[in-house]
């Protein structure tokens, strides 16, 4: 049975780090990464484990096994990832509901094991990540690279709104942003 969790050891950092570099786009062929999306963003162990300290990442685990995970960056931990901090420059630029976005917590990468997709475990991931920093934040931001069709398909049936897009390192990115104030249809 697949557990919802929040992390709390180095040894499960350690097993989504792995996780992350089985998916990143670098490491998968081009037909894998448009039918099954991929992770652009390389994180360390170190890195990884002060996100971590800060605001404790959403698992989902298989007995002791890591099968999925979504990484929880505030913004000024955020900025210490060149990737992260480009992102949060340009959610400080951007405007929602006609009001400057501010009081969010990122999406600093979303990845379910290969094996264990199709389960909703995405949905899973997020309902948790809501369900841990709602109460602290109104927002929920990251960003989807253009090409990442699957990904954007996944966040917009969860409730994010493309808010603005960027380019960052020759690709094309939407920031999407998931109101958690708003009653979202998947809720009712």
């Amino acid at each position: 049975m697949i557990k919802i969790q929040l992390a709390s050891s180095e040894e499960e950092m350690k097993e989504v780090l792995a996780l992350q570099q089985a998916n990143l786009r670098k490491n998968i062929s081009q037909e894998e990464a448009e039918t099954q999306g991929f992770l652009m963003a390389e994180y360390d162990l170190d890195f990884l484990k002060l996100l971590n300290q800060q605001s404790p990442a959403i698992l989902a685990k298989d007995g002791e096994k890591v099968v999925g995970y979504s990484l929880v960056a505030l913004p000024e931990t955020a900025s210490l990832h060149p990737l992260l901090a480009d992102l949060v420059e340009n959610i400080e630029r951007c405007v929602f509901d006609g009001k400057p976005v501010k009081d969010y917590a990122i999406v600093a990468q979303l990845c379910v094991s290969k094996e264990y997709r199709g389960r909703d475990l995405v949905q899973k991931l997020y309902g948790s990540f809501r369900d841990h920093y709602a109460n602290r934040y109104t927002y929920c931001v990251t960003d989807v690279a253009n090409a990442n069709h699957r990904s954007l398909k996944a966040h917009q049936k969860r409730g994010f709104q493309v808010i603005d897009t960027l380019e960052y390192g020759g690709i094309g990115w939407n920031i999407v942003l998931w109101d958690w104030h708003k009653k979202a249809a998947q809720d009712s």
